[in-house]
């Protein structure tokens, strides 16, 4: 069951609280953000210091204010321990809202990664209607396709979010091939 509050700040599912993010996360931020799988898999954003993360932060607060969504800190409700971000980015090379994720590697092959990227989704779709929801992967990230697998998204076609950066492959809620 999924539920949500306050519209877009929290999302809620059977083990995880998805919130947005707030200045205090900075810690979590800076070591998720410089983790080797993160840099390897989804790149280097130059988060270096707790300042760095809290711009980073920043970004995502703005987000929120612009889009009403953005990525969210994912937390065990258990303990509230931070594990990992999911959520909603709007990128400007991109036509459709794109999930994003990233969990600490103590907390994969758990589940975590799929059921908070299948309550975003949910949220996007039922709550903000969204007509379609993308994601875009590194070619070379195989659990990441297997999640995206998982919880219903299909290969759509291979992209690139700028002419020199390199192929993604970038998988959809529908059958639908963008041009």
């Amino acid at each position: 069951m999924i539920t949500t509050r306050e519209a877009v700040s929290e999302i809620e599912t059977e083990r995880l609280t998805l919130r947005r993010l707030s200045v205090g996360d900075a810690p979590f931020i800076l070591a998720l953000l410089n983790d080797p799988s993160f840099l390897r898999f989804i790149g280097d954003k130059g988060v270096r210091t707790l300042d760095d993360a809290r711009r980073y932060i920043a970004t995502q607060m703005a987000s929120y204010q612009r889009y009403g969504f953005g990525l969210y800190l994912t937390e065990r409700r258990q303990d509230r321990a931070p594990i990992g971000i999911c959520g909603l980015v709007k990128r400007d090379s991109l036509d459709d809202v794109d999930v994003g994720f990233a969990f600490a590697p103590a907390f994969w092959s758990q589940g975590y990664g799929a059921e908070a990227a299948a309550a975003v989704i949910a949220h996007a779709t039922e709550v903000l209607k969204l007509p379609r929801v993308v994601a875009i992967t590194n070619p070379d990230n195989a659990a990441s396709m297997k999640l995206l697998n998982k919880i219903g998204l299909r290969f759509s076609r291979m992209t690139r979010l700028s002419a020199n950066g390199p192929e993604l492959t970038l998988f959809s809620t529908d059958s639908q091939t963008p041009p």
